[in-house]
């Protein structure tokens, strides 16, 4: 049976590459083989244990690559096509997505609620970073690239960018609005981008690295605000006149920027929630106004499915954003090791890594 490289997960703290089968096509299937994809956030919480996978699976769900083969009933595409899949890959059929939550297509939602909803990528099934994906639902999830976009500039595509965005879109922006991003990392940088696109005219973001601050203003910040010089409650409350934001979007996932999101909120204002969680939340009696504020709290999972990959492409085909300086070091995946002690550690100034096999 022919082999091919992949990222494993083995155990706490250590994912190594191996050779593993390469995958059998199904009638609904597409085999891609990898040319560009990338290491997520969510990669390095399976790497220190934080969050359980099986012993064994290959881990990755960002990939932008070329259709080696399709299934047989597989219409719409044709084999050599560069494509993107996201993260999420809805099959378009099931309850979730018949009931306009496509994102929560996953095992568990026909029952009812599952933490992961659709995430199947390097979670419950093999995911990218390898020489090859096998992608499920072809129909459903491939997105054909552009000629004139290259891997990189649509390799934030399938996660990061449609989660940043969602952030946005979720929280309801609207023209005119006033944001705060808590937390400027990859998706926070996205949101900032969202933001601007949705009509917010004044968009704060929270951080402490130069680096990351200096992209937000690229993106589209017109304030920030370091942690590190003060409380940034205060801080956003002194910039909004103490009006307070429209939206507060958390991209981090802690308690502390939760709660820091809640009380910069203007009365009847929307937290929206993109940070992925490891222990329960608190919400403070008086950031909550009891109950009685009109404030909104929603979250939201990366939407995924070929429509919003073309909706995604098109905005950076018309160059209105330009995620390509997120991209700051570059690997082969005979390197994936040094790749994730590098991102795991957050050295160098590190924001996202491209990894090509």
């Amino acid at each position: 049976m022919p082999k091919m490289k992949a990222a494993v997960f083995v155990k706490k703290n250590r994912i190594v590459l191996e050779d593993k089968p390469i995958p059998e096509v199904g009638p609904l299937d597409a085999l891609v083989r990898i040319t560009t994809t990338t290491i997520c956030g969510t990669d390095v919480h399976i790497l220190k244990g934080e969050y359980p996978v099986a012993k064994g699976l290959t881990v990755g769900h960002e990939p932008v690559g070329i259709i080696e083969k399709l299934g047989s009933s597989v219409v719409g595409f044709s084999e050599g096509q560069r494509v993107i899949a996201g993260a999420i890959t809805p099959s378009g059929h099931s309850f979730a997505c018949l009931c306009g939550c496509a994102s929560q297509d996953g095992p568990g939602s026909k029952h009812g609620f599952t933490a992961t909803g659709g995430w199947k990528f390097g979670n419950i099934i093999d995911g990218c970073q390898a020489e090859y994906v096998l992608v499920p639902d072809a129909m459903a999830n491939l997105g054909a690239v552009p000629d004139a976009l290259s891997d990189e500039q649509v390799l934030m595509c399938p996660d990061i960018m449609s989660t940043g965005f969602s952030g946005a879109e979720s929280g309801k922006v609207q023209i005119g609005d006033t944001v705060v991003v808590f937390a400027l990392g990859p998706i926070g940088l996205c949101a900032v981008a969202g933001a601007k696109l949705k009509g917010a005219t004044t968009i704060i973001g929270v951080d402490t690295l130069p680096a990351r601050q200096e992209v937000a203003r690229q993106l589209g910040a017109s304030h920030i605000v370091d942690f590190r010089q003060g409380d940034p409650v205060a801080q956003i409350m002194a910039l909004t006149d103490g009006r307070g934001v429209d939206v507060a979007i958390e991209a981090l996932g802690t308690q502390t920027t939760f709660e820091a999101a809640l009380r910069v909120l203007r009365p009847g204002g929307t937290l929206s929630s993109l940070g992925v969680y490891s222990t329960d939340l608190r919400i403070p009696l008086d950031a909550f106004a009891a109950g009685l504020g009109d404030l909104k709290i929603v979250t939201t999972l990366c939407p995924g499915g070929k429509e919003r990959m073309r909706r995604l492409m098109e905005v950076i085909s018309s160059g209105r954003v330009d995620l390509t300086p997120l991209v700051t070091h570059r690997y082969k995946l005979d390197d994936i090791e040094k790749a994730y002690e590098l991102f795991a550690n957050q050295r160098d100034g590190v924001m996202k890594v491209a990894i090509t096999p």
